[in-house]
């Protein structure tokens, strides 16, 4: 919400009204993200829900004290909207499921992998913009 004053008014703070701004954009991703709810995954159920996944998979290893994860986490969230029967989009907390971090060598978060039939084919390390994740799961589709 935005302050706004009336033209009458130059001084007093009692002239000062709210002003509802409009945010269709934002209620447009928050509408995506409320379709495609993204899985969490453990290190107990990493192999079923990745590795013997039958479609290419999307692994966004993340922690909630992370900044640039919590940047890409809606562009995560699009990405599982737009290609959810070609795609399937999971997270996986590294604090709360280190093994499979180390496994596969996470070193810095957020990080995105993609698999397919059970095989790591991309990384992605970073905050990254969309058309650099799309780009990357367009090769494996």
């Amino acid at each position: 919400m935005a302050l706004a004053r009336s033209a009458a008014c130059t001084t007093s703070r009692a002239c000062v009204t709210r002003v509802s701004v409009a945010r269709p954009v934002l209620q447009q991703r928050r509408s995506i993200a409320a379709r495609a709810a993204v899985a969490e995954v453990t290190d107990a159920s990493f192999a079923e829900d990745v590795l013997k996944s039958s479609t290419p998979v999307l692994v966004d290893f993340w922690a909630p004290w992370c900044g640039p994860c919590r940047m890409i986490a809606p562009i995560i969230d699009e990405l599982s909207g737009e290609y959810k029967d070609k795609l399937k989009c999971v997270k996986l907390n590294t604090d709360e499921s280190p093994q499979v971090a180390t496994d596969y060598g996470i070193r810095s978060i957020p990080t995105v992998m993609i698999f397919k039939n059970g095989k790591k084919m991309d990384t992605i390390i970073g905050a990254v913009p969309k058309a650099t994740l799309v780009q990357a799961v367009e090769k494996y589709l």
